[in-house]
Parts: structure tokens; sequence; C-alpha cells
């Protein structure tokens, strides 16, 4: 259900701006509308605090697994906790960096021993210069032997297949001519990286602690963060609205709803420096929507998000697609084993009570137990079926109707939903711009029962109606007025007709397509269906005869193969049905898409 608006209409005086603003923003009922407004400098800053305490926040709820950031001492705020995540964020990840980085060259290092680098310089001061190289170790022990008749060259160590080696040459001669990778000499050994490590990681201690407390800060954070919408959208607001006499009076325009009316107009009443304007909105006016829906279909705005919430002043679908949207997932999943396990994940997400997933697992449970229902209805459970485990003969013979019926069942799924649509097209036109509007659809509707009826009734067995009687005919003929003469009560008549032929035209192709959509979830409940059959196939005839060990065989195989089938068989569930929602079902109802939704002008950070 779309909740009923009222639109406002506020003149204010231009000084007395902020301080109302300020006073309708701690209300926070009323959504204004905002425009004209462009961000400054401090706007642009805001954004980019904002999306950078949402970064946070997200970095931070993925922090608080680690058990090394488990005890911490709250900030004392919200911007003193974001300005040292900031900082330690900055020193973790710059210190983890070096510590791998150092760690590597103490690792190299130790490949030369635990050495003296003032050895090296004593050296050298003496006219003796060690030259470091290191080679694969086959390359080593074929060069060796040519080498060491120009120099001296002594092995270090080997290591993974690679040598590590000196050669020793005199101060202001030419370099040994070795081919080998040739290593930067030491000025550290490997026990002097170990301790810059050491000291490292200990700085790394310390701003682990301090990230521990920002963790421990994460509520804190989060209402710095909301501080920071309600400036951004303060300054939003202050910006917009109409400005009349010579910039001393400023207009905006707001919505309310309804059930806040007494509240918002006692507000106003006592605004001294206030003048305001109260009206029902019409069809013209971009009013903001919201939806109120009941425990049933409340869970299903999830999947109308996905697409648009419905323009002000039309109907909301969501009540009535949710029942068909439930049926075609049932179809597509086709196993009541599959549907139990959604029921449960779904339970189980409901029992924690997990953050923002209170709409999304009471939807999980409804299309789980739909799945299960449909699932008993065609007799799979986890891919093996009832009909060969002695049912009843009553359940055996409907199962075997069902199955033998599924692509048809698929079809009349899609030529009820098609109907039901037209039908609320009819409704929500009339609602919308009158009656006489709808005279075009509802020709068409009636043309389409009629004809299906016609078609249905004789195979029944119900005589007296078919496409020959004069009952069809004159029900025909009224449909066809409808559609081609009256389908639009401001053109005249002989131009209705032309256009009327081209919707006919236009009406005969798309319903063949809309209702060839429908086979989608014959085909994807036939494929699951298979799959898992052939998982329980590989069990069987891939596990080992061993007592025991075949039991853990079929179980691992069971798990994995239905596993995935269960995966692959959501995805196809959930997107498909959403397409015959979104493509079929809101075509034909006549769906109008909102351009906003109620967005109240209210604080969000909590004091």
């Amino acid at each position: 259900m779309i909740v009923k608006m009222n639109k406002y209409t506020l003149v204010l005086y231009h000084k007395a701006q902020a301080e109302f603003l300020e006073r309708l923003q701690s209300l926070g009922v009323v959504d204004i509308t905002t425009s004209g407004w462009e961000p400054n400098e401090h706007d642009r800053e805001v954004l980019s605090g904002i999306d950078a305490h949402k970064s946070a926040l997200e970095s931070l709820s993925q922090l608080k697994k680690n058990p090394l950031y488990a005890s911490g001492e709250p900030f004392a705020s919200g911007e003193e906790a974001y300005e040292h995540y900031q900082r330690a964020a900055a020193h973790i990840e710059s210190l983890t960096a070096q510590i791998a980085k150092t760690s590597k060259e103490a690792e190299e290092l130790a490949m030369w021993g635990e050495f003296e680098p003032s050895t090296i310089e004593r050296l050298e001061a003496e006219g003796i210069v060690l030259y470091f190289y290191s080679c694969y170790a086959n390359e080593y022990a074929q060069g060796v032997k040519v080498w060491t008749e120009n120099y001296t060259v002594e092995p270090i160590k080997e290591h993974n297949g690679t040598t590590y080696f000196v050669a020793v040459g005199r101060k202001g001669e030419p370099a040994p001519q070795i081919e080998a990778q040739v290593i930067k000499t030491p000025t550290i050994n490997a026990e002097g990286k170990r301790a810059e490590v050491a000291q490292l990681e200990s700085e790394l201690a310390k701003w682990q602690a301090v990230m521990a407390r920002c963790v421990a800060s994460e509520e804190l954070i989060s209402q710095h963060s909301d501080g920071l919408k309600d400036d951004l959208q303060f300054s939003q607001v202050s910006h917009s609205g109409e400005s009349e006499a010579e910039g001393k009076l400023i207009v905006l325009q707001g919505w309310a709803p309804e059930e806040n009316s007494v509240e918002v107009d006692s507000f106003l009443d006592g605004e001294m420096d206030v003048l305001y304007l109260k009206e029902r909105p019409t069809m013209e006016d971009d009013t903001p929507v919201k939806l109120r829906n009941g425990w049933f279909a409340k869970p299903f705005e999830f999947i109308g998000d996905f697409y648009a919430v419905p323009k002000y002043g039309t109907m909301d679908l969501t009540k009535y697609f949710a029942p068909f949207y439930m049926l075609f997932f049932g179809f597509c999943i086709g196993d009541a084993g599959y549907g139990a396990t959604f029921f449960l994940i779904g339970l189980v997400m409901y029992l924690k009570k997990m953050k923002g997933m209170g709409l999304i697992s009471q939807l999980v449970m409804w299309l789980g137990a739909a799945s299960v229902l449909f699932g008993l209805c065609v007799g799979n459970v986890y891919g093996v079926s009832l009909r060969e485990l002695g049912v009843p003969e009553w359940y055996n013979n409907a199962l075997t109707t069902i199955n033998d019926q599924l692509f048809y069942i698929a079809l009349g799924c899609g030529i009820v939903q098609i109907i039901f649509a037209l039908t609320l097209n009819v409704i929500n036109t009339t609602i919308a711009y009158g009656f006489k509007y709808s005279f075009g659809t509802l020709g068409w509707l009636i043309i389409l029962v009629d004809c299906l009826l016609a078609f249905v009734l004789p195979m029944v067995g119900v005589a007296g109606f078919s496409f020959s009687s004069p009952i069809f005919l004159g029900v025909l003929i009224v449909g066809a007025v409808l559609m081609l003469l009256l389908n639009n009560p401001n053109r005249n008549p002989l131009v209705n007709f032309g256009s009327g032929l081209w919707d006919t035209y236009n009406n005969l192709t798309g319903l063949l397509g809309d209702v060839l959509s429908y086979v989608r979830l014959f085909a994807i409940s036939l494929s699951g269906g298979a799959l898992a059959v052939v998982f329980n196939d590989l069990a069987g005839s891939l596990a080992p005869d061993t007592p025991g060990l075949r039991q853990l065989v079929m179980f691992l195989i069971l798990a994995f193969g239905h596993g995935i089938n269960i995966f692959m068989s959501a995805i196809g569930a959930f997107v498909h049905p959403m397409r015959l929602t979104f493509i079929e079902f809101y075509k034909n109802a006549g769906f109008e898409a909102a351009t906003r939704i109620y967005t109240p002008f209210r604080k969000q950070k909590t004091n």
C-alpha cells in the first residue's frame, strides 16, 4: 500500500530559515523537495568524509571478528575515534608492508651466515674486495671450475637449488667476470635485520592496540557519520527553495504522510515566521512514495526494490505479485528437501536476529515454504522421487498427473498471472485517471478471457460456450468495440480504430512472447531435478563397498553435489521469477515507477 501524503508549501522569512530548518529537522517527518543545490567546497568535504566513514565502518565490522582487536577502551567521541582510526589504519598498513619486506631481507641475508659488516669494511680498507653472487646449483657446479682459474671463489650456502657464493678481488681492479646474479654487498647481517623486524612488530602492536580501541568505538564512529549526513542534508535543504520578494522570502515545498498531519500542522501553526498551504497532491506532482504493507507482503518489498517503487497515486503491486513470486520460486526449485533447507536457513537468520536481515530472513522462509509445498506436489525430496517410496495410490496418481502436465502448468501460470495483471491495470487506470481511460485495456482483457473460456470450457465438458456460440461472439464484439473504438476518450473514434488495430497486433505478438516466457519455470525445475538425481546416482555408484567408508563417501558426494545444486537452483529461482515479475507482470499491470522515495528531513544522529 502507498501511504497517502499531504503537500505543504512553506513561505518563511529568509533570516529565520536556519533556525526554522533546525526545528523542522528535529520534527523529522517532512520530506523537503530539494532543487538547485550545488555542493560547495565544504559540502564536498562532508561527502568525502561520509564515504570515508562508510569504508571505516565496513573495515571495523570485519576487524571485530579478529580476536586481536577483541578488547579495547572506547574513545571519548566518534570524531576522536575516527581520527585515531585513520592514523592507525595507515600505520598498520605501512608497518605490515615494512615487516614483510624486512623479514624477506632477513631471510636473504641469512644465506650469508652471521658475519660482521665491519669485517667487510676492514678487508676493503686493506685492498681486498668481496663480490657476492648467486646462481642455480648446477650452473655453479659447471662454472666454478672455470672461475677458480682466475679468481678465489668460495661457496657460502646452498638453498632450494640455489648456491650463494663470494669471489675475492682487489681494490682498483675490474670486478670478476662471473656469469651469475650479482648481489649488492650487504651492509647488515640477518641478526640486525631481525632486530629491525622486532622493532617494527613492537610499533605495530602499539597501533593495533589503538585500532582495538577504534573497534570498541564503532558505534561512536557510526554516530559521527550520521552527524555528517545530518549536516549535508541540512546544507542541501537550506540551499533549496525559491527566493521571492527580492530575497526576503524563501518558498519551500514539503511532503508528509497524512497520518502525521496533526503533528505537522501543530508544529507549523506554532511558527510565527512561517506561512503554509496544505493540499492533496495531484498526478502531476513529483510526490515522494512511502510503502506500508502487512506481515505477508512486507518482506517482498525487497524484491520490488530491485526495480522501482510505484508512482504515487497508482497501485502498489507488492501484495499482488508476492503469491506468484512464491509459486514461481517453488516451481523453479521443485524439491521439498531443498525448500526445507531454505526454510531452515531463513529460520536461523531470523532467530539469530542478524542485523539488517530481518525481512530477508522472513522472505527466505516464505520462499522455502513455497518450495516445500511445490516439491511435495511434484514428489521430489533431495532428488528422490516419492513415487518410488510406496506412497498411497491416490497420491501416486496425483504425482504422475502433475509431472506429466508440468509444461502446461507453467504456461497456465503465465496465462493466469497475465490476466490478473490486466485486471489490476484496469483497476489502477480507473483509480488514477478514471474508468473511461481503461476501456482499451478492458476490451483486450474481455477478448482474452472470452477466448480462453471458449477454449477451456468445452475441454472440461461444459456445453453452451464455444468459439461458435452467440454468447462468445457477443462478448467478443463488446471487447472489440472497447479496444478498437474507445481506447482513448480524448481522440476521434476513427483515429482510435487505427491505433486499436496496431495495439491488437502488438498485444497478440506480445501475449505470445509473454506466455512463452513462463516456459523457463518448467526448464529450470527440470534441470535442477535432473542434477539432483545425477548426484544421487554418483553417490551410489562411486562409493566403495567397505562399510563405514561407503557411508562417509556417499555423504561427502551428496553434500558437495546437492550443495552446488542448491546454490545454482537458488540463483535461477531468484532471478527468473523476478524477470517474470518485472517484465511480464509489471508491463501488463501498467506499472509506473516513482522518481522519489519518501526521505524525511530528520536527524540521523542520536544524542
